[in-house]
């Protein structure tokens, strides 16, 4: 073994806390693990908190397969101030009077409504979106503005919890709470921006708490402090994060998988995802059932063997087969439920 392998595949929910960069939260776990190889399937800036999934040791594969999920958050959008970078990170660059109806509850939850839907989002200029090959936040810090072109977005849920005063950089503003769902790509600081042009005045983001990640909810996380205590029982199940159909792999379909080889999905039985809602601690084949479900065109299936994520294949519905997509020298620990 190479040195800085420490022969663990898993991966685990970290509850990020405010003041750290993801970076500190992947070197923090190389400590603990033992392990070089550890990245996180989406940055959280150093002023966010919540989740952060991190993939130890080959299962840094997996990054591609988590990144691009739903999200969901809870975000405190503050009134009266602008910010360089939108959000409680940056320099205040407006302030503004705030109009009298942006206390009520019921005005809130109009303007919240607007924003749910399909729209085209301009990122903020404090990104890490690259333009030409530099990212626009340095661009921004080397006083360059960047001309960024809006992207698509989904806003499936913006709800009010609270109306309330917060203490922002020195002033008292005016803040609502809102738990916000919303699809990959979107950013919550632009979301803070924008609400503020819908109510008619300078706002920022004042703070943020990322609650989901896919399947995976600030619930299965741990803070570094428990991760150093658990260690590998802090490991979640690949499989329910994923949440690809499944197949186990026996006897030559186990050893083809072993050498990434085509598999033929006639005669082998995929079953569903494991349910969420069975009430297990530790993974296996129980609270999984049978699925009839005909393969589609490029679907990924998880393939499991001796209770680990042992590769991922693609069904090519031209040629009848499961190819590898992703197939792991050492197989991901299958961990606890979500």
């Amino acid at each position: 073994m190479k040195r800085g392998e420490s022969g663990l595949s898993l991966v685990v929910g970290v509850n990020k806390p405010v003041g750290m960069t993801s970076h500190d939260v992947v070197n923090r776990c190389r400590r603990i693990f033992g392990e070089r190889r550890v990245g996180h399937a989406g940055t959280l800036d150093p002023a966010a908190s919540g989740v952060l999934p991190v993939c130890v040791g080959p299962a840094t594969r997996l990054d591609p397969y988590l990144t691009g999920h739903d999200k969901a958050y809870r975000a405190t959008v503050a009134f009266g101030a602008s910010t360089d970078t939108d959000d409680a990170q940056g320099a205040v660059v407006k302030e503004s009077d705030v109009p009298a109806e942006a206390w009520s509850e019921r005005f809130a939850r109009g303007v919240l409504n607007e924003f749910v839907g399909a729209s085209n989002q301009l990122p903020p200029a404090y990104s890490a979106i690259k333009v030409g090959g530099k990212k626009a936040c340095d661009a921004a810090r080397a006083g360059v503005v960047i001309d960024l072109a809006p992207r698509p977005i989904v806003v499936y849920a913006a709800e009010l919890l609270a109306v309330r005063e917060v203490a922002f950089q020195g002033r008292t503003l005016l803040a609502w709470d809102v738990a916000f769902e919303v699809s990959k790509g979107t950013y919550i600081r632009s979301l803070a921006r924008d609400i503020g042009i819908a109510v008619g005045c300078a706002s920022t983001l004042a703070g943020l708490e990322r609650t989901r990640v896919g399947a995976l909810g600030l619930e299965n996380c741990v803070t570094l402090e428990a991760l150093e205590e658990a260690g590998v029982r802090a490991a979640l199940d690949p499989v329910d994060l994923l949440g690809f159909r499944l197949l186990f792999a026996r006897d030559d379909a186990a050893r083809r998988i072993g050498n990434g080889g085509a598999l033929d999905p006639r005669g082998l039985e995929l079953f569903c995802p494991p349910d969420r809602g069975f009430d297990e601690m530790c993974a296996c084949t129980s609270g999984i059932a049978p699925s009839c479900k005909p393969l589609e065109d490029g679907e990924r299936i998880s393939v499991v063997e001796s209770n680990k994520l042992a590769a991922i294949y693609a069904y090519d519905q031209e040629k009848g087969r499961l190819k590898a997509d992703c197939v792991f020298r050492t197989g991901v620990i299958r961990g606890c439920y979500l």
